[in-house]
């Protein structure tokens, strides 16, 4: 038998094998038969020198070697012994090792030694007496067989009884499938086989298999398997080394279960819908049947719910977020999602929320007197779909409790046990700062929304120049609301300013800078300031506000930049005079449903740096549309924003159509994608004043003219029918064009127009503007321009490039006529 060894895998402790294990093989005479590889590395013995020895002489302990007898002694058949002993090495050099041999008996009544050597540095360092060598036999993790070629089994310790429950009388002489029947059985053995045909050794095959002791309990199993072979290379059979993983094995898929809880819990900042994903994926993992409630407050988006002890005892109002059940439909559920939840009292329910800490039930009560007792309609569904094991988990996050979810198996199922309660709060926990995330974000939202929402115009108002309509819809991302805002400012001489435009930034702080952008607007439009003069004015504004909120980094964010577009409209001219800075241009659609984009400079945006703007002027066709929007609208992450605006261009080319429907059919095109960013639409479509509307004089830059100018209006007011207004528009007009002979230059300008009130303009080529004083007694003159004041309803002065207009409004009424 010269040369025999045994084929053994290399394997660590995760195989099933500590590390320094050395085996052998002795027969009933005390010779060495087989000798592993790791014992030639633990001894620096060959096996083809150690086969074939007395296994004394390859002990260095003399009192070990006496024990060597042991092997050939008939009388200890059946047992076995274990001891620290000496390892006589190649050199001749000994080396503590702990040995523990067992004996194979075989078929025909001989008997072989397995022999298992054990460095000291891998043994426990408490006493090895005698007790304490039985406790490590008998408390040993490593489960060891060996089986013939045959694959029944010759030999087991006492380690692998412990593990699978099943007994050494019943495993020896039979194999592994007929004691344990099953396709986990069959696979072992099919890896069995293979190691007996190649000699090559499997190591961590991991199986699993319900203990006979306990039939509800699956146990998972990692085994090695290697072949044993004699001297002469004939195989012997093989041998098993199994470790009980299971808690290894639950720990790898409870970190699967939350790792996976980590992606599909959450995935959208809506309070109802991480409900139902806690719930959905609850079900099928952990339990049978799951639901989630969430206190009303909490779903909504308000305060989370204090515990219920310190409200006085009484039960909030919840509402079923999430419901989940391997049945179709979620038959057991007494509550669909959404509706409200009745929370019974007394109850676990009860005490949860008062408690703040979880509740199992094992075994789910249901005998007379316990607290389903109350709750028939409960009760009913619990017997019906044989609900057997319950817990209840309360979902608090921050010190506040937002509801409870609740797990229940049924059927066939296992009772919970207090692991599974820990995963339960482990998953439970995780959705609770989702959810807790997705209610302040909600909060957040909401008042944003409602911030932007009281800001931006309830009603707009085009007047005779326009017909205007509107969109605005957020954006559906966790950023919230944005800063996009839009109006439509009266002017004066029936003009009207449309404005659009977009703060940087989302939240509260984006729409608070976009209130006050918007005023910023409307007081530099009541100075009728030309469009490229007021996004000056209105840059120079958000970068003071920059620098007096720099040191709150939210606000200086939110105020960082914006875009606006502002454009006046002249319905006595058709001429739209606009300026952009950095904002998307509008969109003009013609009458005959022709698109196109007037070039107009893009100017940098406002509060990023100096920066100057131009303004441009078109001339606006009878029936057409303008299209004012911001950037959210036409530019997604995979649509440039030139391709947006050729498809909203497409869409609003039926100008024909109400502005309203316009509006509908350009959001429309959005619905299947969420919103990245607010999008924001004014339309508007252009009216003109007829010829009759409007009366327009050249006059000379002489005082004589003044009483020409009252003649010509009282004529055109009489024409009017406006006898009544004909002392107070003389008296306007006379001062207006008496301060235009004497501090004005060039020719003047009066005009008429009536529309909702009646308009009167003198225009001439001084950029002078002239001031509100009041006079002195002893001074002569000085009164005009307050007698105005007093006697129109406003009055104003506005610059063009080719010099100053004056103008007067005076309210239209009964009395007028």
């Amino acid at each position: 038998m010269a040369g025999a060894r045994i084929t053994m895998p290399q394997a660590g402790p995760e195989a099933g094998q500590s590390v320094g294990t050395a085996m052998a093989v002795v027969d009933a005479r005390g010779v060495v038969a087989a000798w592993s590889a790791e014992a030639e590395r633990l001894s620096g013995v060959a096996a083809a020198e150690a086969t074939g020895l007395f296994v004394g002489r390859l002990l260095a302990d003399p009192e070990a070697i006496l024990r060597a007898p042991a092997f050939t002694d008939p009388s200890r058949r059946g047992e076995g012994w274990s001891g620290i002993a000496g390892l006589r090495g190649g050199d001749g050099s000994p080396r503590d090792v702990y040995l523990r041999v067992h004996p194979l008996t075989e078929r025909g009544g001989g008997v072989r030694w397995l022999v298992i050597a054990t460095e000291m540095t891998a043994v426990p360092s408490w006493p090895m007496n005698g007790a304490g060598v039985q406790a490590l036999l008998t408390g040993a993790p490593i489960g060891i067989a060996v089986r013939d070629t045959e694959l029944r089994c010759t030999w087991v310790n006492d380690a692998l009884a412990l593990q699978d429950g099943i007994p050494r009388e019943k495993r020896l002489g039979r194999r592994l499938t007929e004691v344990l029947p099953g396709p986990e059985a069959e696979s072992v053995e099919a890896v069995m086989r293979l190691v007996l045909r190649s000699g090559k050794p499997q190591v961590d095959h991991e199986y699993r298999a319900w203990m006979p002791t306990r039939p509800q309990q699956e146990h998972a199993f990692s085994t090695s398997f290697f072949r044993l072979d004699d001297a002469d290379g004939r195989t012997l059979g093989v041998c098993v080394m199994s470790v009980d993983v299971t808690d290894r094995q639950r720990a790898r898929e409870r970190l699967a279960v939350l790792s996976e809880a980590s992606t599909r819990i959450g995935t959208t900042l809506e309070v109802m819908r991480t409900g139902q994903e806690l719930a959905d994926l609850a079900v099928a993992r952990i339990a049978d049947y799951a639901t989630v409630d969430l206190a009303e407050t909490v779903a909504e988006g308000e305060d989370s719910l204090a515990r219920v002890g310190s409200t006085n005892g009484r039960v909030p109002a919840f509402r079923r977020a999430g419901v989940a059940s391997v049945h179709d439909g979620a038959p057991e559920s007494l509550w669909s999602r959404g509706e409200t939840v009745s929370v019974p009292a007394p109850s676990p329910f009860i005490q949860v929320l008062a408690s703040g800490e979880s509740h199992l039930e094992s075994e789910l009560n249901t005998a007379p007197g316990a607290w389903l007792e109350g709750d028939q309609e409960r009760l009913d569904k619990i017997r019906r779909y044989c609900m057997h094991s319950l817990m209840i988990v309360p979902i608090h996050a921050r010190g506040a409790v937002l509801g409870v979810a609740v797990f229940v198996r049924m059927g066939d199922s296992v009772p919970f046990e207090r692991d599974d309660l820990r995963l339960a709060e482990d998953l439970v926990a995780r959705a609770a700062l989702s959810l807790d995330n997705a209610r302040r974000y909600v909060r957040e939202r909401t008042a944003a929304l409602a911030l932007q929402r009281a800001l931006l115009p309830g009603r707009l108002v085009g007047g005779v120049a326009v017909e205007v309509a509107s969109r605005y819809v957020p954006a559906d991302t966790e950023h919230g609301v944005g800063g996009d805002w839009f109006d439509v400012i009266p002017l004066s001489g029936a003009r009207v300013a449309l404005v659009v435009g977009d703060v940087v930034g989302h939240g509260i702080n984006a729409a608070a800078t976009m209130g006050r952008l918007r005023a910023a607007v409307h007081t530099l439009a009541n100075m009728d300031l030309c469009p490229d003069e007021l996004l000056a004015h209105l840059d120079d504004t958000i970068s003071r506000l920059g620098v007096e909120d720099s040191d709150i980094p939210e606000r200086a964010a939110a105020e960082s930049g914006a875009t606006c577009l502002y454009a006046v409209y002249d319905p006595a001219t058709r001429r739209c005079t606009m300026a952009r800075a950095g904002h998307p241009p509008p969109v003009v659609i013609s009458p005959e449903g022709e698109v196109s984009v007037p070039d107009l400079p893009a100017g940098l945006p406002l509060g990023v740096g100096p920066a100057s703007f131009e303004s441009v002027e078109v001339e606006l066709p009878e029936g057409c549309v303008v299209a004012f929007y911001t950037d959210g609208l036409v530019e997604t992450r995979d649509q440039d924003i030139d391709a947006g605006i050729g498809r909203l261009g497409t869409v609003l080319a039926r100008p024909d159509r109400p502005l309203d429907e316009l509006c509908t059919a350009a959001f429309a095109t959005l619905v299947s994608r969420a919103l990245e960013d607010d999008a924001t639409l004014l339309l508007a479509r252009p009216r003109s004043l007829l010829p009759s509307q409007v009366a327009t004089w050249d006059l000379p830059s002489d005082p004589a003219v003044v009483a020409h100018a009252r003649a010509l209006a009282t004529a055109q007011l009489t024409a009017w029918g406006l006898e009544g207004l004909v002392a107070t528009t003389e008296l306007i007009v006379s001062e207006l064009v008496t301060n235009a002979v004497r501090h004005g230059a060039g020719p003047i300008t009066l005009r008429l127009i009536r529309h909702e009130v009646l308009v009167c303009e003198v225009t001439d080529t001084s950029d002078s503007v002239p001031h509100l004083r009041h006079a002195r007694p002893t001074d002569e003159g000085g009164r005009g321009l307050f007698l105005v004041a007093q006697l129109a309803s406003r009055r104003g002065t506005r610059n063009s490039p080719s010099g100053k207009t004056v103008w007067a409004e005076q309210e239209i009424n009964e009395q007028s006529s």
